[in-house]
């Protein structure tokens, strides 16, 4: 004669119970008390929807239903005056007949219900959070209130890109998204008359369906963004800042918003060289690297139409924003020159460095950012040239020009004037800024340029029968070494500093050598005496 209710699972958790007025989505199976089976929701393959206590349901089931929760099963005996009372459904119930239900709730809301978020995860720092018309990626576990998974974005290993507020979206999930940080993890619920309706979608929604959606925030950027810039470190000392057309080394980690690595110069132990403002990186980067210093610091933020765009490359998804953190290592300009600073001048300055000379020097020589890359004082010995014949880059050729003893100069050589894009394997690295730390210890003065030796006084008019010691009328290249080191020793002449003898005396005696038979004639040695007198020879 009563309603008979039997909770046979109640779930642990219950945050909300029909109410009248409610609209319920529920299975059942209809049977009477001998177990005969008179209908069934799960033959039919969707669930019964209807609204409690507006009398669309047989009033025991209106009560019956009353305090359920979502995924709880219940068995319910209806007596007739509940049910169908003494007339019955002609072929289908019996009058007078008690029925038995065996419910099972999967889906309640109601018509007042909004979006509800519940957010479970927020990051400590939030610089951002979703606006109407921003361009959103994000990750997604989509269920029915009983959980059962109808799709998700993890499963294709891919995030969902989407504008919101502009209609791409169901209406709840364009308004559960506002408001979210990267990073941030929410569960947004959603009734149905906000998301498909009545009619559902396709085979995996039902109609009337309440969904629950698990988001995972990964980016977010608005298509009016530019680059955002945050110096981290600036060196106290920036006498140059970068401009366009000029030359980089940077190292950098890049990230997406939500820190996932994608690429770093660091792992591959390299700089990112390049020239900058001429298009040969995204135009982001390009925008961002203008106006550093040598040595600083910065992050370097990129919306994706200033990035990779829609298509993305390589591990970079499409419609990405992009995070570099970079360390600007050195920059220069291709029409840059040699930069020399004196830091110390003796008062008594009056010889100077010029071509020929040979020079002894001590140096340091390091990076732009510092980083030692050899020095003369670790080895315990100075370093020794002849000035401007190549045997230093050209650079410091240049930088060691017009030096007094004593001098104390720092010598800043572009790449080009020194050792290029190649640089030098294991010691010096490709498009490198080099700087050196100069104190000039030694000068002996070259000789006129175009000459390899030269006489202190007057020349022996028998010249060559003093070279001729055997007076045989022939000079062999030993008789001309020998009479050449016994002028230098003796000081009557003077060879060119800095350079290896035995190579200067058999290039002076090749000149001479005309006919190329290893001997010095007279006829030969005269013939070379006249050509000095008409222009340069080396005696």
């Amino acid at each position: 004669a009563e309603l008979g209710v039997e909770r046979r699972f109640v779930p642990e958790s219950c945050p909300r119970a029909v109410r009248a007025g409610d609209f319920v989505r529920y299975h059942y199976l209809g049977s009477f008390p001998d177990g005969t089976r008179f209908d069934s929701s799960y033959d039919r393959g969707s669930t019964f929807n209807v609204f409690v206590g507006k009398g669309q349901l047989i009033a025991g089931m209106d009560q019956a239903l009353v305090g359920m929760c979502v995924n709880e099963r219940r068995f319910v005996k209806i007596p007739p005056r509940l049910a169908y009372g003494s007339e019955g459904v002609s072929g289908v119930i019996p009058p007078n007949a008690v029925l038995h239900f065996d419910v099972l709730l999967v889906d309640l809301w109601n018509l007042e219900d909004e979006v509800q978020v519940q957010t479970y995860f927020k990051p400590e720092k939030c610089p951002r959070t979703v606006q109407v018309s921003d361009f959103v990626r994000y990750h997604y576990n989509g269920t029915f209130l009983d959980g059962t998974l109808f799709d998700s974005s993890h499963n294709r290993m891919r995030t969902y890109d989407t504008y919101v507020g502009i209609g791409w979206l169901i209406p709840g999930m364009d308004q559960g998204l506002l408001g979210m940080c990267v990073g941030e993890k929410r569960i947004i619920t959603v009734p149905p008359f906000l998301a498909y309706g009545e009619q559902g979608d396709g085979k995996e929604i039902p109609g009337q369906a309440s969904l629950v959606f698990d988001v995972a925030l990964l980016d977010l950027h608005n298509p009016k963004d530019g680059i955002t810039i945050e110096n981290q470190q600036v060196p106290e000392s920036c006498e140059r800042r970068s401009q366009t057309g000029d030359f980089l080394r940077y190292h950098y980690n890049g990230t997406l918003l939500d820190g996932t690595l994608f690429d770093s110069s660091y792992s591959r132990n390299r700089t990112y060289d390049t020239y900058v403002g001429k298009g040969f990186v995204i135009a982001g980067m390009d925008e961002g690297l203008l106006g550093v210093c040598t040595g600083e610091r910065r992050r370097i933020v990129i919306p994706p139409h200033l990035g990779y765009g829609e298509e993305g490359r390589g591990k970079i998804p499409g419609s990405a924003v992009l995070v570099f953190d970079i360390h600007v290592v050195d920059f220069h300009n291709p029409s840059d020159s040699v930069s020399i600073t004196v830091n110390y001048k003796p008062s008594n300055c009056t010889i100077l460095s010029k071509k020929g000379d040979y020079l002894k020097y001590h140096y340091n020589a390091s990076l732009l950012d510092g980083t030692l890359l050899d020095s003369t004082h670790s080895l315990g010995k100075t370093y020794n040239i002849v000035l401007g014949f190549g045997q230093v880059v050209a650079g410091m050729d240049m930088g060691l020009q017009d030096m007094c003893v004593g001098e104390r100069r720092t010598v800043v050589i572009p790449p080009h004037l020194g050792y290029g894009e190649d640089g030098v394997e294991g010691e010096v690295p490709g498009s490198a800024v080099l700087v050196f730390d100069i104190e000039l210890l030694e000068l002996v003065s070259g000789l006129p340029e175009g000459y390899m030796f030269v006489w202190n006084g007057e020349v022996s008019p028998n010249l060559f029968e003093e070279i001729d010691q055997n007076h045989d009328g022939e000079v062999l290249l030993e008789e001309f070494s020998d009479y050449i080191q016994a002028q230098v020793d003796s000081g009557k002449g003077k060879l060119a500093p800095g350079f290896d003898f035995e190579k200067i005396v058999k290039n002076m005696f090749t000149n001479q050598d005309r006919d190329g038979n290893g001997k010095v004639t007279a006829e030969e040695f005269k013939l070379k005496d006249q050509e000095a007198k008409e222009g340069h020879d080396e005696l």
